[in-house]
């Protein structure tokens, strides 16, 4: 993939913005650094062909009051939708996260890392709306009684070349420029008994020339890696904030800078996670408790883009829904394979269920079928290996 898109634009309005040298502006040094979201808040993104194993649940519902047994997917899309995706009214008085007290810290499990603080999730929860919202995010889920909030895809400005020629230009040309890149992020807080932890997950798409030859006019938008580097940013950012005592004062870049060297220099705890040899089916142990595992294997699965239809915490289970990565985003099938009856890949995904068991400091998890079966097929064992690969 290219690493930067020009739009198309007329040559007129090129050479327009090329008389524009003496307009240029200087931005802060706060968003000339490493991401600058707010830069493109004001122009609309381009609408996202987003793969079919990037479809996520809007919301987590291991926090929703009980209302006996398991959550299904389908009563917290229809929450979701109640939602529209704005603040509820009065929602600093509704239970968030289901209770919490700490001084702000860096904790960090392997290659996952998250603030604990002893703010309530009441008393964070519109001051996280406000911090994405001064990002330059639009939120596109808000549920304060799942713990859960989404931002909608942005592009980071911040990766756009900075040098001579587009600072002249100014913001002009800039609006025309793409990085080709979008990113989301989802904040989880989650109670702790008297302290409150809060995670921010990452996933990325990118877009990508398909076809013989490479032409623009096939573009189209594929999963990318999650980015530890930006959760860290955001991380980092985000603590700024919290630990900040007025609201409204803008971060400097060398407020962010120390509290990104806090949070990369978090010290590893020995936790670690590993494949089960001579287990009926694909099985892991993570080196955790069965509480902070649940929360782990949460964070791992939003970070991988499982879809997860269902978690009952009661029973230690995750129900989620796997596609192949190699099928995820192919493009339906040419005219010709259609004539001749090629059939389709099906994309619907395989259906699978992560059973968490242990005692003390040791957790098991089993890869299970639809009937709660060990399996091993080689979804399972993908599954079973990309956990072990994040929660390291």
């Amino acid at each position: 993939m290219s690493p930067l898109f020009l739009r198309p634009v007329a040559l007129g309005t090129a050479a327009f913005t090329l008389a524009l040298a003496g307009c240029t502006t200087t931005t802060d040094s706060f968003l000339s650094s490493r991401v600058d979201y707010r830069a493109a808040a004001a122009t609309p993104a381009p609408t996202l062909q987003v793969p079919p194993d990037l479809t996520q649940l809007s919301g987590d519902p291991r926090y929703q009051p009980p209302v006996g047994g398991s959550v299904s997917a389908t009563a917290l899309q229809s929450a979701a939708a109640e939602v529209g995706g704005k603040p509820q009214a009065g929602a600093s008085a509704t239970t968030i996260a289901p209770q919490s007290s700490g001084d702000l810290r860096i904790e960090r499990s392997g290659q996952q890392r998250w603030l604990v603080t002893r703010q309530t999730p009441e008393q964070l929860w519109p001051v996280l709306r406000q911090f994405w919202q001064d990002s330059g995010f639009a939120l596109a889920s808000d549920l304060p009684q799942a713990g859960v909030m989404e931002t909608d895809w942005a592009e980071n400005r911040a990766k756009l070349p900075d040098d001579l020629v587009s600072r002249t230009v100014g913001k002009v040309l800039d609006r025309l420029r793409d990085t080709g890149e979008r990113d989301r992020y989802r904040t989880r807080v989650e109670r702790n008994g008297e302290f409150t932890e809060i995670y921010i997950s990452h996933r990325g798409l990118e877009e990508i020339a398909t076809g013989p030859k490479e032409r623009t006019e096939t573009l189209r938008w594929v999963a990318r890696p999650s980015d530890a580097g930006l959760e860290a940013e955001m991380l980092a950012r985000l603590m700024v904030r919290l630990g900040s005592t007025d609201e409204n004062a803008k971060p400097s870049a060398q407020a962010v800078d120390s509290a990104l060297k806090t949070v990369t220099a978090a010290p590893a705890a020995a936790q670690r996670a590993r494949l089960l040899e001579g287990q009926p089916g694909a099985a892991l142990e993570i080196d955790d408790s069965l509480e902070r595992s649940w929360r782990r294997v949460g964070l791992a699965l939003d970070r991988s883009s499982f879809t997860v239809e269902e978690r009952d915490r009661g029973t230690g289970l995750y129900t989620l829904r796997y596609v192949d990565p190699k099928l995820a985003g192919k493009e339906e099938p040419s005219l010709l394979s259609r004539m001749f009856g090629a059939r389709k890949d099906d994309l619907s995904g395989t259906r699978y269920r992560l059973r968490l068991s242990g005692t003390g400091e040791r957790t098991q998890v089993a890869v299970l079928d639809e009937q709660s079966r060990p399996v091993a097929d080689e979804g399972a064992r993908s599954i079973a290996q990309l956990l072990v690969g994040e929660l390291r």
